[in-house]
């Protein structure tokens, strides 16, 4: 019986529409309901299925739903992200079984006062690349026909991941998404970047439902063992995605027609093994935030160097990255930062970042000693006419986009230009943004300070003369020739000032020092 029937059945035939009105309107103003957990669903084939539908797949579960992502007037779902019975097949309008069915009914049975809701989208044949938002339109440019009307019926378009994000919206209306389930592979067995586009599929999606990894877990199931494209990636995505558990396709058997997908007691067993997983990851202690920390373990001082090479190590969390780098490979080879896939090479001024690509972005831990205007200086080579990049502070930006000039020649990324900006810095502990805005340029340091501090290598055209005659006690601030805050000390004339910074020095040199009336260097043997 429908909820209309049943709503007509109590009151007077005359009080039906006005009743409808009411209730329409307590629909559209009611909370979430916190007992109606929400799953997404999507990957290629084995997420939407191919093993006929038995009797026992059929029979309806109250408490089991899907959001209708595809048109199936057959089945009665007309309206695509509206709930109805989650019966077979729930990704199209055929009759067949997936993952999803047996985990949802396994999900509905293993906690009685809760609604299983399911948003199912999933394309056969399709690589990971269909589900990445940057990709997919290049993906399917190139596409066979079969495919991109494979995608069409989940998107005009063939935006799936749109498609998932929309109904997903809807669905926050009614109850909350607990987490993900996700196959696919077959068609990236030779994808390198496979675990990284998967993770970025997930975080875009989260992104835009306002909602963090943490408290979402990602349960992703193993491929055929017996089949093509078995490989040991799945089980290994949770060193990689956090929040994140695989199935094990142990022991489950293929459908005796090809080499990639499993057959109707597979799909079942492989349903319930999503299922223990994610039992397991929504009644686990939450994940405790963890802040990126300075990769010395001591924030970089403003005035001063900052290598680039020496970004903070990320820590645990949403929030808490401290790089983005597009792919996983490091280009450079070095092995300096490992495991990062941030592109480090070893260069004659020492450890450089390269391959930079529109979009990356590098952090680091500075503090502000005192709150002013100060030049920023960047070490940076590029062979493109469009290289650039934008520093922030906290997330706001402290210069516009800064163009880095072409080299020419052979020896190209070799040489190092000083592009300038002027900046001004609050006091304190803070995190730098060294974002690329133009692709392809290298970055050595960065460097903070005045301009008679800053100007590595050439520091002695921006010294403004101070006495170097005695004219009574001042504080000096001490820096390396390199901007680097060593300490203050207060001294009268030039031969007190040398003795008095001594101790700030590990070995001799050049120095700057700097007080209110002027700077002048001093060595220091």
């Amino acid at each position: 019986m429908g909820l209309l029937d049943k709503f007509s059945g109590f009151v007077p035939a005359a009080c039906v529409a006005a009743g409808l009105m009411s209730f329409g309107a307590i629909l559209a103003n009611a909370a979430p309901d916190p007992n109606f957990h929400i799953y997404i669903a999507y990957g290629q084939s084995n997420m939407g299925g191919t093993a006929d539908a038995q009797s026992a797949d059929k029979a309806e579960n109250p408490r089991f739903k899907i959001f209708a992502s595809q048109k199936c007037s057959g089945k009665g779902r007309n309206t695509i992200g509206e709930v109805y019975p989650a019966v077979p097949s729930l990704f199209n309008c055929g009759n067949t079984i997936s993952i999803a069915d047996w985990f949802g009914r396994t999900m509905a049975d293993s906690m009685p006062d809760v609604t299983i809701g399911i948003i199912p989208v999933a394309v056969g044949g399709a690589s990971i690349k269909l589900f990445d938002q940057d990709q997919y339109a290049s993906y399917l440019s190139t596409a066979e026909d079969w495919l991109k009307n494979y995608a069409k019926e989940y998107a005009s378009d063939g935006n799936v991941t749109k498609t998932i994000i929309d109904i997903a919206k809807k669905a926050q209306q009614v109850g909350v998404i607990k987490g993900f389930i996700f196959h696919q592979g077959e068609t990236d067995g030779g994808y390198p970047d496979w675990p990284k586009i998967v993770k970025k599929t997930r975080d875009d999606i989260l992104k835009a439902l306002d909602m963090s990894s943490d408290t979402v877990p990602f349960v992703a199931g193993e491929l055929l063992r017996s089949g093509c494209c078995y490989s040991d990636r799945v089980s290994k995505l949770p060193n990689t995605m956090d929040n994140t558990y695989y199935a094990s396709s142990e022991g489950l058997g293929g459908n005796g027609v090809d080499r990639y997908h499993f057959n109707h007691d597979a799909y079942v067993t492989f349903g319930k093994r999503y299922a223990e997983q994610m039992l397991k990851a929504i009644n686990r202690a939450p994940v405790v935030p963890e802040p990126q920390k300075p990769f010395k373990g001591k924030a970089f001082e403003i005035p001063g160097k900052i290598e680039a090479e020496d970004f903070d190590i990320p820590g645990v969390g949403s929030g808490n990255d401290s790089y983005k780098e597009n792919d996983s490979e490091d280009h450079g080879g070095t092995n300096y930062r490992e495991g990062t896939g941030v592109d480090i090479y070893k260069k004659a001024t020492g450890y450089i970042v390269g391959y930079n690509q529109e979009g990356e972005w590098l952090e680091y831990t500075v503090n502000v000693k005192e709150a002013g205007e100060y030049s920023f200086y960047a070490s940076v080579a590029s062979a493109n006419e469009t290289s650039g990049f934008q520093m922030s502070l906290d997330g706001k930006n402290i210069t516009d986009v800064i163009s880095v000039p072409k080299n020419e020649g052979e020896d190209n990324y070799d040489d190092y230009n000083k592009v300038r900006a002027t900046v001004n810095l609050p006091e304190g502990e803070h995190i730098l943004r060294f974002m690329v805005t133009g692709s392809w340029m290298d970055v050595d340091y960065f460097v903070f300070g005045e301009d008679e501090l800053v100007c590595v290598g050439g520091c002695t055209d921006f010294v403004r003369p101070a006495l170097s005659h005695a004219t009574g006690a001042e504080s000096y601030r001490i820096f390396d020739m390199n901007g680097g805050y060593l300490g203050t000390v207060r001294a009268s004339g030039k031969q007190e000032l040398r003795t008095s910074a001594k101790p700030l020095v590990k070995n001799g040199g050049m120095f700057i020092a700097k007080s209110r009336t002027g700077s002048t260097t001093i060595q220091i043997k």
